[in-house]
Formats: C-alpha cells, sequence, structure tokens
C-alpha cells in the first residue's frame, strides 16, 4: 500500500504557474493591442478560450498555460498601469 499521505504532500509541492486574476488578462491583452484572435492563434487554441480564460470560466493547461503565463509576465512589466486598474477601477486603459 502506498504512503497516501506523502503522496499529498507531492502533490502539494508541486510547482503551479500563477496567472494574474482573470480579469487583469484581458487589461494587459489590450494594453499591448493585441486581440483576443491574434493570442488565440499564437498559443494554438480558438479564440473561445482565449475569452473563457479571460472571463475566469476556464483556465490553460500544460504548455499553453507556461506560455500565456510568460506573455502575462512579460506585459506585467511592460503595462504596470493594467496591474494598479484592478486595484483602482477609475485608470483608463486602452480600448
Amino acid at each position: 500500500m502506498t504512503d497516501l499521505p506523502a503522496s499529498v504532500d507531492v502533490l502539494l509541492r508541486a510547482p503551479r504557474t500563477v496567472l494574474p486574476p482573470p480579469a487583469v488578462r484581458g487589461r494587459l491583452r489590450k494594453a499591448h493591442g493585441l486581440t483576443q484572435a491574434q493570442l488565440a492563434e499564437a498559443l494554438e487554441v480558438k479564440r473561445l478560450a482565449v475569452t473563457r480564460w479571460e472571463s475566469g470560466d476556464a483556465e490553460p493547461r500544460g504548455q499553453r498555460r507556461e506560455a500565456y503565463a510568460r506573455l502575462l509576465a512579460e506585459l506585467s512589466a511592460l503595462y504596470p498601469a493594467a496591474l494598479a486598474a484592478s486595484a483602482d477601477k477609475s485608470v483608463e486603459m486602452p480600448p
């Protein structure tokens, strides 16, 4: 029989790529002038998948999650106002 608590510990220690909150994801994309269709094409998914990621209805998995997290991290560095907008809804972002 396996050591179940140890198995759970392994799962808890596994690294997990953290994504910004769904509302911030769309703001970052728009700040860089990207459409959902462009992002979907780059990540080889349908535009609906990007819509669902940005609304919080779904999360990307595997390599797509890693790539999306990398893109969002870079965009966060380029557009810090998009992150601030999540705390202060009055900040205007480009359309």
